[in-house]
């Protein structure tokens, strides 16, 4: 059954998702706005199982032992998200009696965007771009490691989210989308712009130069320090135009708490 939803909204869009009896949708703890009194609202610690379950794990080896895995697997999920630093919980909701409506949200203005899961292909997303999706989907963590490490800033830690189904992600200010191959296989991006890509996409993170001159400078008054996240394969790659450092660095310029400039005050005088 495919999830009624409808993106609303400019700067600051919302998800308003209608459901079928029964029918359950899950979102991370923070993402709902509202919802219809003939709606439940649950709070959990295990993600879902894919099974259209809304993740209430079937029975299989029963007893004490399908007990057991159970609690394994949950704790497992819950080491995972407190490593990446995501909420423990996920909320689920069901329509009960009829049709109810369900509305959700990111955190940042900006877009959002609903992606459709045919199982063929996993996504993976930015670890704060996931707002909700159907019980359907499968949701886990996956570390990237290997080249790039704990230097990949936003994108050392994605969600994967594997199964048939929608899932709703949100980015700040607008999507782009692009396909590595329509660029010869490869683009160079600020980590902190990635918001989601497919499964077949390979993701790193490489220096931008070395530690010299011109890296320097690249990183302390260019702003894009000294790395960039590559993507390369052929798929779908969404980026976002305005990144979380970049809105915070503005809101604090606007505060006036930027006052040293970009050498951190090393060359800046101060009134007597």
């Amino acid at each position: 059954m495919t999830l009624q939803q409808e993106i609303v909204g400019n700067a600051m869009q919302m998800a308003v998702v209608n459901l079928h009896p029964g029918q359950t949708v899950y979102c991370e703890a923070g993402k709902f706005l509202f919802k219809t009194t003939n709606v439940t609202m649950e709070t959990r610690l295990s993600g879902p199982s894919g099974n259209g379950e809304g993740g209430r794990q079937s029975g299989s080896g029963g007893g004490m032992g399908g007990m057991l895995r159970q609690a394994m697997g949950t704790a497992m999920q819950v080491g995972q998200r407190m490593l990446a630093g995501e909420s423990l919980a996920f909320q689920y909701f069901t329509a009960q009696g009829g049709e109810g409506t369900v509305g959700f949200a990111g955190v940042l203005p900006g877009e959002m965007r609903a992606l459709e899961l045919d199982g063929t292909r996993a996504w993976f997303a930015e670890k704060d771009a996931f707002v909700a999706a159907e019980s359907s989907v499968e949701f886990g963590i996956a570390f990237t490691g290997g080249r790039t490490g704990m230097s990949g800033g936003e994108g050392f830690v994605l969600e994967k989210f594997t199964g048939r189904g929608t899932v709703i992600i949100a980015g700040a200010g607008n999507f782009i989308d692009l396909n590595p191959a329509d660029f010869g296989g490869r683009i160079e991006v600020d980590t902190g712009c990635v918001v989601a890509f497919e499964e077949g996409i390979q993701y790193g993170v490489q220096r931008v130069g070395g530690l010299n001159r011109q890296g320097i400078m690249n990183a302390v008054f260019g702003g894009e320090g000294l790395s960039l996240a590559t993507l390369e394969g052929n798929g779908r790659v969404i980026l976002q135009s305005l990144t979380i450092e970049g809105l915070a660095n503005a809101l604090k310029k606007a505060q006036g708490g930027d006052k040293q400039g970009p050498t951190g005050g090393l060359f800046s005088t101060h009134a007597g």
